[in-house]
């Protein structure tokens, strides 16, 4: 395939650049604007393999920038679409709403609409084969009690500003389906993890505190849960969706790994006793501090349905998972240490309240 690949660059987008081009003889058109999120470090296996080189091509552009964007599509001819650029971060949406307004709303609107174009020149036959795979997050479902599961059509109740915003570009892409007839697929993940994270999400968070000697936030009790996917393996998905997935279809991505926020860290500061051990047990550095505004109870996805169309499985446990990521961000931690340096040293956000921007 000829992939176009928006946000390329960042935590799951360059898992899925670094799988695509490993993947036969795929093709990738990055599209990444380089925010701060941006980790030019996850694509060195790609821009130092001179095996890539004729395969692989990043565009440093805003997604909103619709001439940009129709070059991309016109250099590349693209047969499938992997959209990924976003703010993403809860808590950045609450300080500052709108980079996410702009970004994950009107930025997949000029993203749709120069794929509606690119799309109404190609031929019939492939029209048809063409796939645009909107990404989206199970946040935009909001909060499940302490039972069930989201299904592909249960409905949005988002609840924080980056929920609604994903929302918003899923209602887009799922309306430029049904409208224009572009063979759109709307995919929910689960939360993601593995190497190349930024540390401002969960586990990231956890393991650079611990390193550091810190306190380890835990919001509320810690009792909130989440269904967690290797990062690997959601690019897996990803890319069998752009291949195999139902036109019009929505896809929940997920693996059935519900834990809660703090069993999460528990298990991550076991294995550091393990693999990095001190005077102290890392348990030790756990604070409970002020729960985030609107935080989500819990979320568990129902993947039964990507997994009939595409047969997709997710190939790692969640305890093998975990295990390779504390391994990699030990091995990693330069990375690490140079990102808290330069870009995020590791202050809480998201505590702002009755705030306008």
């Amino acid at each position: 395939m000829r992939l176009l690949v928006t946000g390329g660059a960042g935590f799951i987008g360059s898992a899925v650049v670094r799988a695509a081009l490993r993947d036969g003889d795929n093709s990738v058109v990055n599209v990444d604007k380089m925010t701060y999120a941006a980790t030019p470090e996850a694509l060195e296996s790609v821009t130092a393999n001179p095996g890539y080189g004729s395969r692989y091509r990043h565009v440093r552009a805003d997604i909103r920038d619709r001439d940009a964007m129709r070059e991309a599509f016109r250099a590349m001819a693209p047969d499938a679409v992997i959209h990924l650029a976003a703010e993403t971060h809860v808590d950045r949406s609450i300080d500052e709403p709108t980079a996410f307004v702009e970004t994950n709303v009107v930025g997949t609107f000029a993203v749709l609409e120069e794929a509606r174009a690119y799309w109404s020149t190609l031929p019939a036959e492939r029209q048809a084969a063409f796939r645009f795979v909107n990404v989206s997050t199970d946040e935009v479902f909001g909060s499940l009690g302490a039972d069930g599961r989201f299904h592909g059509d249960s409905p949005y109740r988002p609840n924080s500003p980056y929920a609604a915003t994903k929302a918003a570009a899923d209602h887009l892409a799922r309306a430029w389906f049904r409208t224009y007839g572009l063979p759109v697929v709307v995919t929910n993940s689960s939360n993601n993890y593995g190497p190349f994270q930024f540390p401002e999400k969960l586990m990231p968070v956890i393991i650079a505190k611990a390193l550091s000697g810190e306190a380890i936030p835990i919001y509320g009790k810690g009792a909130n849960v989440r269904d967690w996917l290797h990062v690997e393996d959601h690019a897996e998905a990803l890319l069998l969706v752009a291949r195999k997935g139902r036109p019009g279809a929505n896809y929940n991505i997920g693996d059935n790994n519900e834990k809660t926020n703090i069993d999460v860290a528990e298990a991550i500061c076991a294995l550091l006793d393990e693999l990095r051990p001190r005077s102290s047990p890392y348990r030790k550095l756990i604070t409970f501090v002020e729960d985030r505004p609107g935080h989500d109870f819990r979320y568990a996805l129902d993947p039964s349905s990507v997994r009939e169309d595409t047969g997709w499985r997710a190939q790692r446990s969640f305890a093998q998972g975990l295990r390779e990521t504390v391994e990699w961000y030990l091995e990693n931690e330069s990375w690490l240490s140079r990102v808290r340096r330069d870009t995020y040293d590791g202050q809480r956000l998201g505590l702002k309240r009755g705030t306008t921007t």
